[in-house]
């Protein structure tokens, strides 16, 4: 049985590495050019699969590179693609990134392509039902409120990856038990001038269990109805920033199934999530539960 499943973004990155970003007009000569599986909701799943959780991806996928490409990553990482619907003719959501060395920046240009709308049926209904944690990251947004629905229904878990600001989201927000907005997200839903009153007001008009706002290098905090936390980002030498929030996320569902409360499941994901910044590819660069551990150790956090 698959612990975690999810509905969402599963994109197909081509990631440019230069020692800076370019100007507008110019030539120059990059450092590495890699493809890479990225997106929300698949590369949370492959960094709980690596983690060590049974994962599976609900949606539909084309036929085209791209879409072989994200089929065999998802297979390399351990997720399950059987709750996916290969479509013919279509072309896959794809981008391209932009990494500079010298200000350790990303710079994102997507492309969304034309896969039809994720239909749920029975077979992955049941998977929904069955998981502890539902992912969701505001793409294929119907199937997110379907799918959020029915593991409402079945005692799941949905945690929300809440990254863009995208139309319709205030239909899925409500059915978050975990809500992980970016500090973007945050501010920019709720108008409010600081994470902790943005925390305070998602929490006050959408009734998650939790709201973990995430900072980037600053950390983020943790705000439960009662009081506010706040968690730090562990220090790194960063090489490739994008992804990380993904990997949080995916680390955070992977806590959930292990039994972590909520303020160490923020303190572990934003371990992992440091970690995989030490390395190119927002899949590839994600560590063990082993490596994570040693670590968190390392910086002085022995109760993992």
């Amino acid at each position: 049985m698959n612990k975690i499943v999810g509905i969402g973004a599963n994109v197909y990155d081509t990631l440019i590495t230069l020692k800076s970003y370019p100007r507008e007009d110019t030539k120059m000569q990059c450092e590495n050019i890699r493809m890479s599986g990225g997106g929300p909701c698949a590369t949370g799943l492959v960094a709980a699969s690596k983690l060590g959780a049974e994962c599976a991806f609900i949606g539909n996928m084309a036929d085209d590179a791209g879409g072989a490409f994200l089929k065999s990553d998802f297979e390399k990482f351990g997720v399950s693609t059987e709750f996916c619907s290969f479509i013919e003719g279509c072309n896959s959501f794809s981008s391209c990134i932009w990494l500079g060395n010298d200000k350790a920046t990303r710079t994102c240009v997507f492309d969304k392509g034309n896969l039809p709308k994720t239909e749920i049926d029975k077979k992955s209904a049941k998977a929904i039902a069955d998981a502890e944690v539902l992912m969701v990251d505001g793409n294929d947004l119907d199937a997110a409120i379907e799918g959020a629905k029915i593991a409402h229904k079945g005692g799941t878990k949905v945690l929300y990856d809440a990254g863009g600001l995208y139309r319709g989201i205030e239909k899925l927000l409500p059915y978050a038990d975990i809500l992980i907005p970016s500090e973007e997200f945050a501010l920019g839903h709720t108008g409010a001038a600081t994470c902790e009153d943005a925390a305070k007001m998602l929490f006050s008009k959408y009734s998650p269990q939790i709201v973990v706002i995430t900072r980037g290098k600053k950390g983020g905090i943790l705000y439960d109805g009662k009081k506010t936390e706040s968690y730090p980002a562990m220090k790194v030498k960063v090489v490739d920033s994008n992804g990380a929030g993904d990997v949080f996320h995916g680390a955070f569902a992977f806590a959930l199934t292990r039994g972590y409360d909520a303020y160490k499941s923020c303190i572990f994901s934003s371990a992992v999530s440091a970690l995989k910044c030490t390395k190119v590819g927002a899949r590839d660069a994600v560590p063990t539960f082993v490596e994570t551990v040693k670590f968190l150790k390392e910086c002085g956090y022995d109760e993992f």
